[in-house]
């Protein structure tokens, strides 16, 4: 396994599904999370060295989620990218609050992302 992984969770297909084939296209291998819930379990679990996530959600708040693996001594250093509507300020300052490290507009995540996972995995 010289690939990394990233966990990648959305609810929409279109742009869900086009980033998981873009980061295998850029190298990596990608784990899909079917439910906001279950990502904390699996990032332990599988231990990626990025999650992205769809933060605007019809069936529930991402926020807490990303709270928790901020809380998590074993997954608090894993980088979250997240995306939203760029007019959704409040979901953007919340998501940040939380511990999402770099919010993304939606529209542009696809193509830049590259230059966003180079930013969100930046070593400070």
């Amino acid at each position: 396994m010289t690939r990394p992984l990233a966990i990648v969770f959305f609810e929409k297909l279109i742009p869900g599904s086009r980033l998981s084939g873009r980061l295998s296209d850029l190298g990596w291998r990608v784990l899909e999370a079917k439910k906001a819930a279950d990502l904390p379990d699996l990032v332990r679990r599988e231990r990626p060295l990025v999650v992205v996530a769809e933060l605007a959600l019809r069936t529930g708040n991402l926020c807490p989620v990303v709270a928790e693996l901020r809380r998590d001594a074993g997954t608090q250093h894993i980088p979250v990218l997240g995306y939203c509507h760029p007019d959704d300020e409040a979901l953007s300052t919340a998501a940040r609050q939380a511990g999402v490290n770099l919010v993304a507009a939606e529209a542009g995540v696809l193509d830049q992302l590259q230059q966003l996972l180079d930013h969100v995995l930046a070593v400070d």
